[in-house]
């Protein structure tokens, strides 16, 4: 199985957090890709450099005004007086004002806010080069799968919280859209999406919810508990011809092994029920019982169990990972994973 990597993606290291009112570090650092890769090595993976991204396979999934802002932002942020290290937003448009017919201004600041949706996605120069490379990865991952072969893209920043034109939750272009996508184009009739990190894929949710040529499915920490707080409750089942083609899967605190192997199983199954052709999986391992900012209990176990039913539904996947925050196990995880998968 080939994983892809780029080393332009550990150039991005934020340092801004903010949780419950206290600025600390933050958990998406370099240090979880150099735990991944190094259990690629030991897995003896084919660690690939992708084809860059092209232009026009992003805007298959964000548009051209996002994607300008991702990349020269962090000029126009520099050049103003007193800017801090990092784009970090103090205002977002709110429900009211979009009601009113808010609209992007021309300053660097409001611009900020209005394409990130929360303060866990500090922007900095070096993270649009990072971003394009772990979307190019889950875009050569895709590519491997349309050819009949498994494939890791070593997505790093992540994606799934990256709404179409809005970075949110450490993500900023929604790597697993994009692998979506080039399989439609590359002729796949209908895509599922499995999100199994413990956090829902709201970004994903919301680029697909009117679509029928895509499902998707996520099984996560219940939101009324857990970031990111207002979407993914069981009751969000798309819109339009999109109806019936979103699935969550939330799950109380604690849920371990049991619980969420269940939810995997029953997601896959709605996968296979409405004749998805190809397969994307948000492999995120915050789930595991040993993460930092924990909500789930999944053993490794858990992880393998999964991996084993992915492997049995008969889809050619492409894996795009997601988070994970614990560098002393997460390399391990991957691993049980890819085992299961290849069981």
């Amino acid at each position: 199985m080939k994983a892809f990597w780029d080393k332009a993606q550990l150039d991005h290291a934020p340092q801004f957090f903010l949780q419950r009112g206290v600025v600390r570090r933050n958990y998406e650092t370099p240090a979880r890709a150099e735990a991944l890769l190094a259990a690629c090595a030991a897995l003896k993976l084919e660690v690939v450099a992708p084809p860059p991204a092209g232009r026009g396979a992003l805007l298959a999934v964000h548009p051209a005004d996002y994607l300008d802002f991702l990349r020269d932002g962090p000029a126009e942020w520099a050049a103003m007086e007193g800017a801090g290290p990092e784009m970090v937003a103090n205002t977002h448009p709110g429900p009211e004002m979009l009601a009113n017919g808010a609209r992007p201004p021309a300053a660097i600041t409001g611009r900020l806010g209005w394409y990130t949706a929360d303060t866990a996605c500090p922007i900095t120069a070096q993270t649009w080069p990072a971003a394009l490379a772990a979307a190019a990865g889950a875009i050569a991952a895709a590519d491997e799968v349309a050819e009949g072969r498994h494939a890791y893209a070593l997505a790093r920043p992540p994606g799934h919280h990256a709404y179409a034109a809005r970075a949110g939750g450490h993500c900023y272009l929604n790597n697993a859209a994009l692998a979506a996508e080039r399989l439609r184009m590359r002729g796949a009739g209908r895509v599922g999406i499995l999100d199994i990190d413990s956090h829902h894929g709201n970004g994903t949710q919301g680029i697909f919810w009117e679509r029928d040529d895509v499902v998707f499915v996520s099984v996560h920490g219940d939101p009324n508990a857990y970031y990111p707080w207002y979407v993914g409750h069981a009751r969000e089942r798309g819109a339009g011809p999109g109806a019936g083609c979103n699935l969550n899967l939330p799950l109380r605190q604690g849920s371990g092994d049991a619980e969420w192997t269940v939810a995997v199983a029953t997601g896959l199954r709605l996968i296979e029920d409405m004749g998805c052709d190809a397969l994307v999986v948000s492999l995120g391992f915050d789930a595991s019982a040993q993460e930092p900012l924990g909500f789930l209990s999944v053993s490794a176990d858990g992880f393998a169990q999964a991996g084993e039913m992915v492997g049995k539904s008969g889809l050619d996947c492409a894996i795009i990972q997601e988070g994970g925050y614990n560098t002393e196990v997460i390399g391990g995880l991957l691993g049980r994973f890819l085992e299961g998968l290849e069981a």
